[in-house]
This record gives C-alpha cells, sequence and structure tokens, in this order.
C-alpha cells in the first residue's frame, strides 16, 4: 500500500495524518521544526497557536460550535486535544497554547501509522500527499505551489497577533472579571474606558508607528482579524462597535455599561498571562506599549509578548480544488488548512480532517465520504471549491454558507439551533461510512 505524505505539522496537518494513520495507511509526516523556524513559531511542538488561543464560541447556536461538534463526532485529534486542555473562557473554547500543542505532538509521536521526518519541503510531493503548511509556507514551497499550479492562481494577504500581558500587572481596581451577558463563568477581565479616555486611545492608535511590513495595504488585510490600528483609522465608533463594544457587560463601579471595555482573555492555564481580545497589531513594540498602556486598567501592564503581522498565503481554491480540498487535476495531491482559503483554527482542522478521508477513500478504493452542505464541514468544502460572487476571499464558517433549513423558524438563535440540529444528524448518519 501506498505511503501517503503530510507536509506541514500544524493543526491541519497533524489533523490530517492522525485520520489517515486511524485508516490503516502508513503515514510520512514532514516538518521544517525545529530545523528550520520562522518568526512567528516558538516551540518545536506540533500544532502551535501563533495567533491566539481561542478556538472561539463553543455553543451550537454559534456556526464555529456545530463545527467542533461535528469535529468531535468525526474522530478529530485536535479537538480531542482542545478539549481536555481548555481553560475556562465563558462561552468559548479556550486551551492553554502550550500544553494543546504539547498534547498534540505526544499524539502523533505516538502513532506506530506515522512517521516523523523533520525536513524543509521545496516541492509539491507527488500523490498520494496532502500539503498543509500554512499561512507561513516557507519562500522555496510557495515558489513551488505557485509553479505547480502554473502561478498566476496563488494570492495573499495578512493577518495579526495580539499582544500578551502579565495577569498581575493589570490594575483590578480599574477592572473586573465578567462573561458578556453574564454566560458562563467569569473568566474575562474587563477593562473599562470612560469617553475621554476612549478618544484620546483612539487617536492615539490611529497616529502610531507601524512596523515595516513589506507589500502591506489596508484592503489585503482579512476583515477578521484586522490590526485594531487599521479600526482605528476607519472612525472614532470603529473599535467601540466592534472588539470594544460594552454590550452586555456593566462595571460593578457604576452599575452601567462603560463607554467602552477592552477585554482580556486568559491564555494559559496557570491564568497568570492574558490576551488582548481584537488586538491584533503590526505597530512597533515601543508604541503598542505607549498607545496601549493608555487603557487605564493596563497603565502598568508588563507585555510578555508584543503583537506581530504574518502574511499570509492561499490558493484561488475555487479554480484549483475540490470539495474535498484536493487539486481537480490530480485528487491524489490534496491541500489543507489557512491556504487553502479557509480561516480559522477549527477551520483549518476541518479542511485537514476532510482532505485525509477522501484521500484514505482514493487510495483504498472506496466511496467518498458526502459530507453535504448542510454539515459545516461540507459547507466549507463547498464554499472552497465553488467561491463566492466577488472575488474570493478567506472565510470563517458561518450559517451563512451552510444549507438554509427551507422552512421558517421564529427568532436568530432558535433558527441556527435547527440548523445545527439538522447538521449533526447529517454527521451520525455519515459516522458508519467513514
Amino acid at each position: 500500500m501506498s505511503v501517503v505524505r503530510v507536509i506541514g505539522a500544524g493543526l491541519a496537518g497533524s489533523e490530517a495524518a492522525w485520520q489517515l494513520a486511524r485508516r490503516g495507511l502508513d503515514v510520512e509526516l514532514v516538518e521544517m521544526k525545529p530545523g528550520k523556524m520562522t518568526p512567528a513559531h516558538h516551540s518545536p511542538d506540533f500544532a502551535e497557536l501563533v495567533c491566539s488561543n481561542s478556538f472561539r464560541g463553543d455553543r451550537l447556536e454559534n456556526a464555529v460550535g456545530l463545527l467542533k461538534e461535528e469535529l468531535r463526532r468525526c474522530g478529530s485529534l485536535i479537538m480531542e486535544c482542545a478539549d481536555a486542555t481548555r481553560v475556562e473562557a465563558g462561552g468559548a473554547l479556550a486551551v492553554d497554547r502550550h500544553g494543546f500543542s504539547r498534547m498534540v505532538t505526544e499524539r502523533i509521536r505516538g502513532c506506530p501509522n506515522i512517521r516523523l521526518i523533520s525536513r524543509e519541503v521545496t516541492e509539491v510531493p507527488e500523490g498520494p500527499a496532502i500539503v498543509a503548511t500554512g499561512p507561513l509556507t516557507s519562500d522555496a514551497l510557495s515558489e513551488a505551489i505557485q509553479a505547480y499550479f502554473g502561478g498566476a492562481e496563488y494570492l495573499s494577504f495578512f493577518d495579526a497577533a495580539a499582544p500578551l500581558v502579565s495577569a498581575e500587572s493589570v490594575d483590578m481596581e480599574q477592572a473586573w472579571f465578567a462573561s458578556r451577558y453574564d454566560r458562563g463563568s467569569a473568566d474575562y477581565v474587563n477593562c473599562a474606558m470612560d469617553a475621554e479616555q476612549y478618544r484620546a486611545f483612539v487617536a492615539a492608535l490611529a497616529a502610531a508607528e507601524e512596523a515595516p511590513v513589506h507589500g502591506f495595504e489596508d484592503q489585503l488585510v482579512f476583515e477578521g482579524c484586522m490590526p485594531v490600528e487599521v479600526m482605528a483609522r476607519r472612525g472614532e465608533d470603529t473599535l467601540r462597535f466592534g472588539p470594544l463594544k460594552p454590550v452586555g457587560l456593566k462595571d460593578p463601579r457604576t452599575g452601567r455599561e462603560p463607554y467602552a471595555v477592552v477585554q482580556l482573555r486568559r491564555d494559559n492555564a496557570a491564568g497568570t498571562v492574558y490576551n488582548l481580545v481584537g488586538f491584533q497589531t503590526h505597530l512597533k513594540f515601543p508604541e503598542q506599549k505607549r498607545v496601549f498602556s493608555m487603557i487605564p486598567a493596563l497603565h502598568s501592564a508588563e507585555f510578555v509578548r508584543y503583537g506581530v503581522m504574518h502574511r499570509n498565503t492561499f490558493l484561488h481554491a475555487p479554480k484549483l480544488l475540490d470539495r474535498y480540498y484536493a487539486d481537480r487535476r490530480n485528487p491524489l495531491v490534496a491541500f489543507a488548512g489557512q491556504m487553502t482559503g479557509v480561516e480559522g483554527y477549527v477551520e483549518s482542522t476541518a479542511s485537514g480532517l476532510l482532505a485525509a478521508l477522501a484521500l484514505a477513500a482514493r487510495v483504498q478504493g472506496r466511496q467518498l465520504p458526502d459530507f453535504p452542505r448542510e454539515t459545516a464541514i461540507g459547507a466549507l468544502g463547498w464554499y472552497v471549491s465553488e467561491g463566492s460572487v466577488g472575488s474570493f476571499q478567506p472565510m470563517n464558517i458561518n450559517f451563512g454558507i451552510i444549507a438554509p433549513l427551507g422552512y421558517r423558524v421564529k427568532g436568530k438563535a432558535n433558527k441556527n439551533l435547527a440548523i445545527a440540529n439538522r447538521a449533526l444528524e447529517r454527521i451520525d448518519a455519515l459516522l458508519p461510512t467513514l
């Protein structure tokens, strides 16, 4: 039986290797770390979370919550490790980043069907193979992928990582623990700003000096991971109706909603480090210290990591890939992760799972798994292979790309829950064929 090569041991690659091995295939998992690291990598472990520790909402009324539940039912390694290393974050699934990556690495290393190879890949391998090198693909392999597809259909965009602060440096006399609308436990640190403080902060942020990023233009920033300084330049109230919205939060000192709120989310299990939610940035480090310290509760904050900007790359997937993330010309070569045009950790995991399930079926001569548009996993595959009306752009999972119900349900939450329940029924029916 052929050996299947998986290139890249991020979330998508680790998931793909695991799913292939579970189906009795021999897998060579090739990862350039630790021999070669990118500026965003800090650990030799697999499935490293370099942008944020959050897997986002965990309720079924939320599309990403549905996607996570579908993955759990399909035996996802990433979801198993995420659930095992989760830290409290209200209605979201957040993990201890280091514990999560360590657990994924241990499970992969302990799998007898997976052979690990540490080297940089500079050519697209012959099939059967899955290329899952992610948004930080090396220059050599990026050029090879361009050549593989003829050069013109390989696109790029940028996203950014938020800074981290030590918990003990937050002034809790000007902040409080709560989750929005008091859902779940009080896991977020909420840093209030009045109107005067907010306006001064936005003005400073909009004028702050950015670090040089070659080729950066505001219109290339993915809307779901937009740098906070770009939002500030779009208008005084943009942040207050975005990541700094105070809705559902009451300051216990006043009993009222503040003018704006900066939320901090736990970044490790010990609760010693917190992430500034929504504060992806590529400001120069001294500027981050100066401007973010204008937030009253962070006036003496210790920044244990500053935000950084990454150049991400993705394929023009609708012209190149089928709904299983495979090359339309040669379905034994597949791609997975953010390079396919899915956006987010959970979505990348889903692409790795589906690409692996399909490739295993093709290698073993079985019928391809039919994930319909009624499921979140299937809807992502269909989106990537068909695109949208406008120019193709990376996409988070959302109910808008999942097939509608065909009947009316009163209330958005009730409608979303009905879509989720239908999706899980479809997934349960599929499980025996996987």
